[in-house]
C-alpha cells in the first residue's frame, strides 16, 4: 500500500481528522490478520475525501459564475471607459481646431490694433495740420487738452469740428477700433468655453479609466481565486483518489482480491443499493394470492441489470436455477452465516459453484426470473451452521451494513 510517506500520513491526518488508532477497539474483538483496518482510511474517510472535493467542486462553480459576472462588468467598464475617451478624443480635436481659429483671432486683432491706432494717428495728424492753416477753431486747445487719440477723436466729433471732408477717416477708426475689441472678446470666449469641455470631457475619461481599472482588478483576483480552486480540486481529488486507492488496497489485503465497495469492520458488504419492497415474515405472495412466509427482504430500484455484490466472502455452494425464487446463487462465509441471492436475470448469474468470492465482489445481475411482480434482489440470510433463516435488515445492521 503506498502511504505517501510521513508527511503526506501527518496532512491527511490534519484535513480529515483521521485518527486510525481509535479502530484498535473495535478490532480487539476481531480475529488476528496480517492486515487490519487500522491500517487503511476507512470507507469513513473515503466519503469525507469525495464531500471535500464535491465542495470544491461547488466552490468552483460558484467562483467561476462571479469570474463570468465580473468578465463581463469588466467588458462593460472598459467600453464605458473607451466611451469616455472618445469624448476626451473628439473634444481635444474641437479645441485643437478652434485653437488654431482662436490664435487666427487673436493675430486679427492685433492687426486691427495696430489698424485702429494707425487711423487715429493719422486722423490726428490731419486735424493738427487744419490746425495750423486755421482751416478750424478751436483746434489749439484741443490739442493742447491731453488724452488719447480716442479721446481727441471723441472731442473732434462732439465739438462737430470735423468736416465732412474728414468723416470718414474718424468712422474708419472707431470701426477698426470696435472689431478689434469684438475680436478679442470672441478670443476669450472661445477660449474659456474650450477649456471647460476640455476639463470634463478629460475628467470623464479618468473617472471611466478608475472604474475599468477596478474592474480589472477585480478580475484579476477571480481569476487568481479560480486557479486556487482548481489547485484545491486537483488536490483534494489527488487525496481521494489516493485515498479510495488505498482503500480498496486494504479491502484486497483483508478480504480478497475482488472485494470492493462499502465494507464493514466485520467484513459484511451491501449486496444491492436499491429501498426496500417487501420485508422479512408472513405475507400474502404477490404471485399465488397464498399467505406463506416470506424468507428474506426485497430490495428494488436499480431496474433490471443492476449489479447484485457479495454480502460477505465465501464459497458459492449454488448458482442456477432454483424452483420460484428463478436464477439463485448461495454462498457459504465459512463462519456459521450463509446468504443467499434470487430472482437473478437469465443470463446474470456471474459466479459458479466452489468459486471463493470476496465481499462487494459482483456476483450476478438483477432480475425478474421465477415468481416475481418486478425487477428486484430476493436477499437472505441464514445463521447457526448456514441453517437458519434470519431478518437480513436488522443483522446486517449489526454487522453495520444497514439495507434499504
Amino acid at each position: 500500500m503506498s502511504t505517501g510517506g510521513p508527511r503526506a500520513a501527518t496532512l491527511f491526518q490534519a484535513m480529515f481528522g483521521v485518527v486510525v488508532l481509535s479502530l484498535a477497539p473495535v478490532l480487539a474483538s476481531s480475529p488476528a490478520s496480517a492486515a487490519s483496518f487500522a491500517d487503511y482510511p476507512t470507507w469513513d474517510e473515503v466519503v469525507v475525501a469525495q464531500r471535500n472535493e464535491s465542495k470544491a467542486k461547488a466552490l468552483q462553480q460558484q467562483l467561476q459564475a462571479s469570474l463570468t459576472n465580473l468578465q463581463t462588468e469588466a467588458e462593460r467598464t472598459q467600453a464605458e471607459a473607451d466611451a469616455m475617451g472618445q469624448i476626451y478624443f473628439e473634444a481635444q480635436q474641437a479645441y485643437d481646431e478652434q485653437l488654431i481659429v482662436t490664435e487666427a483671432l487673436i493675430e486679427q486683432t492685433e492687426e486691427a490694433e495696430v489698424d485702429a491706432e494707425t487711423a487715429y494717428r493719422a486722423a490726428a495728424l490731419i486735424i493738427a495740420e487744419m490746425s495750423k492753416t486755421g482751416m478750424i477753431d478751436t483746434t489749439a486747445q484741443l490739442f493742447t487738452m491731453p488724452g488719447s487719440p480716442d479721446a481727441l477723436i471723441g472731442r473732434l466729433s462732439t465739438s462737430r469740428i470735423l468736416s465732412e471732408r474728414y468723416a470718414s477717416i474718424y468712422e474708419r477708426a472707431i470701426e477698426l477700433r470696435n472689431s478689434a475689441n469684438a475680436l478679442a472678446e470672441q478670443e476669450e470666449i472661445a477660449q474659456s468655453l474650450l477649456e471647460v469641455l476640455r476639463r470634463d470631457a478629460e475628467a470623464a475619461f479618468e473617472e471611466a479609466q478608475v472604474v475599468a481599472a477596478a474592474a480589472g482588478a477585480a478580475l484579476a483576483r477571480a481569476e487568481q481565486d479560480i486557479a486556487e480552486i482548481r489547485a484545491r480540486i486537483e488536490y483534494l481529488q489527488g487525496i481521494r483518489e489516493q485515498t479510495v486507492a488505498d482503500y480498496n488496497q486494504g479491502l484486497r489485503d483483508l478480504w480478497g482480491d475482488a472485494a470492493e465497495g462499502e465494507i464493514s469492520q466485520t467484513g459484511w458488504s451491501r449486496p444491492h443499493p436499491g429501498y426496500i419492497t417487501s420485508n422479512f415474515g408472513s405475507r400474502i405472495n404477490p404471485v399465488t394470492g397464498v399467505r406463506q412466509l416470506h424468507t428474506g427482504v426485497d430490495m428494488a430500484g436499480t431496474g433490471c441489470g443492476g449489479t447484485i455484490r457479495a454480502a460477505k466472502a465465501g464459497v458459492v455452494t449454488y448458482a442456477g436455477w432454483n424452483g420460484s425464487w428463478g436464477y439463485y446463487v448461495a454462498i457459504d462465509h465459512q463462519d456459521g452465516t450463509g446468504s443467499g441471492y434470487a430472482h437473478i436475470q437469465a443470463g446474470g448469474i456471474g459466479v459458479q459453484i466452489g468459486q471463493t468470492v470476496s465481499p462487494g465482489q459482483p456476483i450476478a445481475k438483477v432480475g425478474t426470473t421465477g415468481q416475481s411482480t418486478g425487477c428486484h434482489l430476493h436477499f437472505i440470510v441464514r445463521v447457526n451452521g448456514n441453517r437458519d433463516l434470519v431478518d437480513p435488515v436488522p443483522f446486517m445492521r449489526e454487522q453495520g451494513v444497514p439495507l434499504g
